[in-house]
């Protein structure tokens, strides 16, 4: 709202009239506000939850610390969510289709995890929203997406193209194409021309290969939006460990946003360019400083669960941004923690099945395997950690994880 209204303003000589045009003053603004919603609603919010007493249900798992958090309010997702809608409403450009299609996501996605949480606190049960009504949920995002990319005329990119030296086989330069284009392409790391046009997989299709690729698009980002959602949703049960890691993706998420819609930085990286597609950054800034303010009072020992209405906005909303900005094929790298989380339950569940009760690990997902002592019992493949890990301490340790891996994610872009 206030970025209209200054645009009225653009041709006057009112001081501070043109700052509502820079992505750097706006995304700033959209921190502090969302970062000083958080802790102040955070605070009103946590109160009411505790007068209803809506508090987390948790299951007796033999972890330490466990019986401390029962009864802490959650849904505390919806701190993060208006923490995030209302600075974009405000200083975004509500103009911008991928500000419009961001905020439609995070509405979206935030309704799903109400509804599942309303559902455990109202029946007092773990279940929640079946789990065929959240993949509809995700699917249908998902699929709203991925049409409006194929068919908004907004929403294109500009291919880059290398000037090698002949003698030295050296790029001198990179030179954008004039016309921009609607293609099913996106960023891959480690080769040379990081450009993946997933209609190489159609290319047997002829004339018709673009628009199969488009297909294969739908298919990817479909399961990339599903499994995310549903990912980040596995990650949450230690205090702060998914606010911080999902924080640490939307810095780097904002910064592949701004590299990829300014044309300048494109160049020198030697990327796609994305026009439109900095008004991302604005979003993205409200997601972190939404993030930061419920760490206020999310950090160890929690005063609040986001519950799933955080936890699976939080993975959508990541997996959605990325693909936006055509980075997706890059999220196994910037959110190997995430992946890695869903992995050790698939395996501990098939090795269980197979074996007849035997584990991989002491517990999954893979963070509850450090709560749990080696040798005591528990047949397990991996004992080690012999001794439990305090529960502060292995939410640290995955944070510098997230941090190694969001610095390796960009290195990639160089590295070809």
């Amino acid at each position: 709202m206030l970025y209209h209204l200054f645009q009225l303003f653009q041709d006057s000589n009112l001081p501070g009239a043109r700052l509502m045009s820079y992505i750097t003053f706006r995304s700033g603004l959209a921190f502090v506000i969302a970062l000083i919603l958080a802790i102040f609603v955070g605070k009103y919010l946590i109160k009411r939850l505790q007068k209803m007493q809506i508090g987390e249900i948790i299951r007796n798992l033999d972890l330490e610390g466990q019986t401390k958090k029962k009864g802490t309010p959650t849904m505390g997702g919806t701190i993060i969510i208006l923490s995030i809608v209302l600075p974009c409403l405000l200083v975004g450009n509500l103009s911008n289709i991928y500000m419009i299609l961001m905020l439609v996501a995070t509405v979206w996605l935030g309704t799903i995890g109400f509804l599942d949480d309303y559902r455990k606190i109202k029946f007092r049960n773990k279940e929640g929203l079946k789990g065929k009504y959240k993949i509809v949920g995700q699917v249908g995002i998902a699929v709203i997406v991925a049409v409006t990319m194929f068919l908004n005329p907004d929403m294109v990119i500009v291919g880059n193209n290398e000037v090698v030296d002949i003698e030295t086989n050296e790029v001198e330069e990179v030179i954008y194409d004039t016309n921009t284009t609607k293609s099913p392409q996106t960023t891959i790391p480690f080769v040379k021309n990081n450009n993946f046009n997933y209609s190489w997989f159609t290319s047997w299709a002829g004339d018709h290969a673009e628009t199969c690729g488009w297909i294969i698009f739908f298919v990817i980002v479909i399961f990339i939006v599903s499994s995310k959602s549903n990912g980040a949703n596995l990650n949450v049960g230690l205090d702060g460990m998914t606010a911080g890691l999902s924080a640490v993706c939307g810095v780097s998420l904002a910064i592949m946003a701004y590299l990829g819609g300014n044309i300048i930085y494109s160049s020198y990286l030697n990327i796609m360019y994305i026009p439109a597609s900095e008004e991302l950054v604005v979003y993205m800034a409200a997601f972190v400083g939404a993030l930061v303010g419920f760490l206020w009072y999310n950090a160890y020992p929690a005063q609040v669960f986001m519950g799933d209405t955080g936890s699976l906005t939080l993975g959508g909303i990541i997996a959605i941004y990325a693909i936006l900005i055509h980075k997706e094929l890059m999220l196994p790298i910037l959110c190997a923690l995430f992946y890695i989380e869903d992995l050790s339950v698939i395996l501990q569940v098939a090795y269980f099945k197979r074996t007849g009760g035997r584990r991989i690990f002491k517990m999954t997902p893979l963070h509850h395997h450090f709560q749990k002592p080696g040798n005591s019992g528990i047949d397990a493949l991996i004992q080690r950690p012999i001794q439990v890990i305090p529960e502060s301490k292995i939410v640290t340790r995955f944070w510098i994880i997230g941090i190694i891996l969001a610095v390796v994610t960009f290195v990639t872009l160089k590295i070809r």
